[in-house]
């Protein structure tokens, strides 16, 4: 599907693209989701550069990210996608400045693209051009990266609560929910960092070009502080990484214990009704040769009260050791 955004006053509109018309000459930015070859032909014949394939976008290579063909700028970066369901995933989206228009290509639904339509739908600045639609997308998937994080953290903290300061009267947590949320989070997280790496490629990228492209001051003063935002929420992830990972071997480490506490229950006991059952299996051997107390009028008692006393005897010796 090919969107073409054209300036209308104080608003950017969308105008239908209808199959085989080629764009207006105003549009400043061309979003293309999905899209098919005619739609691509379309694009190619306006701007006069190729667009990449899905194939290309998903090359890992800087190289092949991050490069300048016919006098237009080609960036692809990776964004987050689907971040508030349980299935989160990150997409490669390229922009191409070519000229003063921005051209998207995409096959996902990042965020930041239906936030930055919607605001530039209402209001937006005087001669906008591709240049400045493309700051407003990268700033907001910036800021939606932000909240990402911020999420997580609120959420590991309060598992990290759950785990190590539980409430009164509540109940044990459930260690395979506690492990398959912190499992989440830590996708999630790296899913963000990762997007943000891309991010701070395609800044500094823009940030080597932005003179070729004779960007004014203050356009690359914001650059710059992007790039410091983007830093400053790649090291929180890394950090919010680390701090899950920690989480995740200290509620390996409680399982462990309580497992422990648990042989430990089942070795006490052992060790417990052993010498009992030592005494049960002489005396039930029924050897009458050389064993008077079979004769004995009180040796069932007498019997009875030497298993209690093997039984006994092995609990007050642990305690005294302070083993229980």
């Amino acid at each position: 599907m090919l969107s073409v955004y054209v300036p209308q006053g104080a608003s950017l509109q969308r105008i239908a693209s209808e199959p085989g018309t080629p764009p207006p000459e105003a549009a400043v930015w061309l979003d293309l989701v999905s899209p098919t070859a005619q739609e691509d032909r379309q694009v190619e014949s306006l701007l006069g550069i190729a667009v990449p394939t899905r194939e290309e976008m998903q090359e890992i290579e800087v190289s092949s990210r991050l490069y300048v063909e016919n006098g237009a700028r080609y960036m692809t970066a990776t964004l987050m996608c689907h971040s508030d369901t349980m299935t989160p995933k990150t997409t490669p989206v390229t922009f191409i400045l070519a000229g003063h228009r921005l051209l998207t290509v995409r096959y996902d639904e990042p965020r930041p693209f239906a936030i930055v339509e919607h605001k530039l739908a209402r209001n937006c600045p005087p001669k906008l051009s591709g240049e400045s639609v493309m700051i407003d997308l990268v700033d907001a998937v910036i800021d939606r990266a932000a909240d990402i994080l911020e999420r997580v953290g609120a959420e590991v903290d309060q598992i990290s609560h759950t785990i190590f300061e539980p409430e009164e009267g509540a109940t044990e947590p459930e260690y395979k929910d506690v492990l398959k949320a912190l499992g989440r989070k830590g996708d999630l997280t790296s899913k963000v960092r990762e997007s943000l790496v891309s991010i701070g490629r395609l800044l500094l990228f823009l940030h080597n070009e932005a003179e070729a492209m004779k960007w004014a001051k203050p356009t690359r003063e914001h650059l710059q502080s992007m790039r410091r935002d983007t830093a400053s929420l790649s090291d929180h992830a890394t950090y919010l990484a680390n701090k899950i990972t920690f989480l995740l071997e200290a509620m390996l480490g409680v399982v462990n214990l309580e497992q422990n506490a648990i042989i430990k229950i089942f070795s006490i006991a052992a060790v417990i009704f052993m010498p009992p059952t030592l005494v049960a299996s002489i005396y039930g051997m029924n050897f009458h040769h050389n064993m008077i107390e079979l004769d004995w009028e009180w040796g069932y008692p007498f019997a009875l009260v030497v298993m209690v006393l093997a039984a006994v005897l092995p609990i007050v010796y642990f305690k005294w050791k302070k083993w229980l």
